[in-house]
């Protein structure tokens, strides 16, 4: 319905989905900016760092795209109108996922894949067909990493009701964090994002292995396979938490 909605008006959707496009790439002008004062970023190269933010804005994109609404729960939970996705015969998640479905984040994506096929392109590695197997499967980890996190984050305002922006802060907030080699970070900084909340595992350790160089925790080099199972066990913990939420939940009262 949103899908269709939006296409009636193609016009305003072609320009809003360009806006969109715009407003992302200003991310990546930053760091061109900066790549104009300096040769490298903390021992990276711009196509290396156009894979590592190429990588993780295409799978937030992505994330971003299928459950972005997410942070909605909130304050459908506030206003009761979330009681109405309990009533219908279609599993709620399914239904928070599609309230107010926004295409126009396709811009993101595009920007996204831009950007990444710019650093492939210049990077120097090898592309065998293993190693362009690996790239597609980090990107679609990714992906499902954020989900994950999007997830949770819409499980958690089942008892704190206006915390999207705590959400926000490891959603939007880590993909702007994982567009930056993780040697610029303090290795407290990268403990956390690797074994408390495992973004790493979007684009780090994997393009890390991917570029031939050695993460600042150094740690073994199968870690950069894990993604996938580290995506699965995401997963699986927000969908239980998601289920706890659902249980908890009381509607609004009087």
């Amino acid at each position: 319905m949103w899908v269709r909605s939006t296409m009636a008006y193609r016009l305003s959707f072609a320009l809003t989905a360009l806006g969109n496009f715009a407003v992302s790439a200003l991310d990546f002008v930053a760091i061109l900016l900066m790549f104009s004062h300096i040769d490298a970023l903390g021992g990276f190269t711009l196509p290396e760092v156009a894979l590592l933010y190429g990588t993780t804005c295409t799978s937030f994109g992505l994330a971003d795209l299928l459950l972005g609404n997410a942070d909605r729960v909130g304050r459908r939970v506030r206003d009761g109108t979330f009681d109405q996705f309990l009533v219908r015969p279609v599993p709620v998640l399914v239904q928070v996922a599609a309230d107010r479905f926004a295409l126009r984040r396709i811009g993101r994506i595009c920007q996204g894949a831009v950007v990444l096929g710019w650093g492939v392109a210049g990077v120097d590695v090898v592309w065998t067909p293993w190693r362009v197997v690996f790239a597609v499967v980090m990107v679609v980890t990714g992906a499902a990493i954020f989900a994950a996190v999007f997830l949770a984050g819409a499980a958690f305002q089942f008892w704190a009701a206006d915390a999207s922006e705590v959400a926000n802060s490891f959603t939007f907030g880590g993909c702007t964090l994982l567009q930056y080699p993780p040697t610029v970070f303090a290795k407290e900084l990268v403990r956390g994002a690797t074994f408390v909340v495992p973004l790493a595992f979007v684009n780090w350790l994997p393009a890390l292995w991917l570029l031939g160089r050695d993460d600042p925790l150094h740690l073994p080099g199968w870690v950069a396979f894990c993604g996938p199972v580290v995506a699965l066990l995401l997963l699986g913990l927000s969908g239980l938490a998601w289920r706890a939420g659902l249980r908890s939940y009381r509607s609004t009262g009087s």
